[in-house]
């Protein structure tokens, strides 16, 4: 019996995980927009723009799958705390060094590529710690990874809209202060109210690779993980083309980028919701099978260039589905995994996830360099669709077939 202490102490944590998520995202989605506008704005070239995205990403693609061995090695707390320790003057010094005229253009894409070093493992290190603090039952990581997801839109619907409003008055390189800031008080949550755990006991199979060869042996997660790579190229080109979509087609004003993303955030936010009551209800892989479908179904708009009213209405209804695929196939993953493989798989998830969006940033570049943005969400619709399908046939075919739950290390 699990003592009432205990649980307080649990739901403090993870009350306390999702508080750091919102907080730090919600400068990230803020500095998500600040930054490429701002590259936008002082040189004109969607070219570099896409550069100074790929930067950030390509770190999490090359150290994701090296980097579970760290988080093995320090333990999930104890990774996040450095992370967020490292981020806030790295943040810092983009404004100080622009003020002071010294903020060349491959200064900058090596400061963003230091941000990118730390963010494969301090996610891996939300979902590792996860069942430290609601125990191995798949529902209950599904709706802890549900509210994580939850506090992330929130964060989402506000960064965006405050930086489309604040740059015009600030500059966009002063908004990455804010930023930096968010990474302090997540910093100060994590150390105060998650409890130190001791690092996960070592895995008998040894290497950086590890969590990559599970993840290649598993008849699920294997085929997943390739699918996984091409909604992460698709999704970064999307991702690169919206803040041109804003900036090109209605007069620059930076409130209407600022728009698009609080959309996203707004969808991702109610869907959360929902996704942590219809998780106890609905098989987690049945209700990513559908819920994938459904996220496919708006984003046929986008390639038609629609009036920015429409487009908001587009992205909210996509992202609403989101939640409803992430939460649960993260919960899945978590259940599936070895205790002691955990963090190597999870690295190597957030490696896969992130190894072709540098691509897809550079890719997005040159088609919006040349061709323009219809053609570029036109690849992405189609893309996704394909991926979509593939990925709900996979679902469908596993969800009835029961995931056994590993048990953990004892001492």
């Amino acid at each position: 019996m699990v003592e009432p202490a205990a649980t307080g102490v649990r739901k403090t944590a993870v009350s306390a995980l999702v508080a750091a998520e919102t907080i730090s995202v919600l400068g990230t989605r803020m500095t998500y927009l600040a930054l490429p506008w701002f590259v936008l704005v002082t040189t004109g070239s969607p070219g570099k723009m896409s550069l100074v995205l790929a930067a950030e990403i390509l770190p999490m693609a090359i150290l994701g799958i090296p980097s579970g061995s760290v988080v093995q090695r320090l333990g999930s707390r104890t990774t996040m705390l450095v992370a967020d320790a490292a981020r806030a003057p790295i943040l810092v010094s983009i404004p100080v060094l622009h003020s002071a005229g010294a903020l060349s253009f491959e200064l900058l894409l090596v400061l963003v590529a230091l941000l990118g070093c730390f963010m494969a493992p301090y996610f891996a290190s939300q979902r590792t710690i996860l069942p430290e603090l609601v125990g191995e039952d798949e529902t209950r990581m599904s709706q802890a990874n549900s509210a994580i997801e939850g506090g992330t839109a929130v964060a989402a619907i506000v960064g965006p809209a405050l930086a489309g409003a604040l740059i015009p008055f600030l500059g966009a390189p002063n908004v990455l202060y804010v930023d930096a800031a968010t990474y302090v008080v997540a910093f100060v949550l994590i150390l105060v109210f998650v409890p130190r755990r001791k690092p996960v006991a070592a895995t008998t199979e040894h290497g950086m690779l590890a969590g990559l060869r599970f993840l290649l042996r598993d008849q699920l997660l294997g085929p997943i993980a390739a699918i996984v790579v091409a909604t992460g190229f698709l999704g970064a080109a999307m991702t690169a083309g919206l803040p041109v979509y804003a900036y090109d087609e209605f007069d620059g004003r930076p409130w209407i980028a600022g728009a698009f993303y609080a959309a996203l955030g707004a969808g991702a936010l109610v869907g959360s919701l929902v996704a942590i009551v219809v998780v106890r209800k609905v098989a987690p892989l049945r209700l990513a099978g559908v819920a994938i479908l459904a996220f496919l179904v708006p984003m046929w708009v986008l390639p038609f260039l629609p009036p920015w009213p429409v487009v908001l209405g587009a992205l909210f209804a996509a992202s609403f589905f989101a939640p409803l695929i992430n939460g649960p196939v993260f919960g899945v993953l978590t259940a599936r995994t070895p205790y002691t493989l955990r963090a190597k798989v999870l690295t190597a998830v957030v490696a896969v996830n992130t190894l072709a969006a540098p691509l897809g940033f550079l890719a997005a570049g040159q088609i919006l360099e040349h061709w323009g943005v219809a053609p570029l969400f036109a690849v992405v619709t189609v893309g996704m669709t394909v991926a979509g399908l593939a990925f709900a046939a996979i679902a469908w075919r596993h969800a009835g077939k029961g995931e056994v739950v590993p048990e953990p290390a004892t001492s």
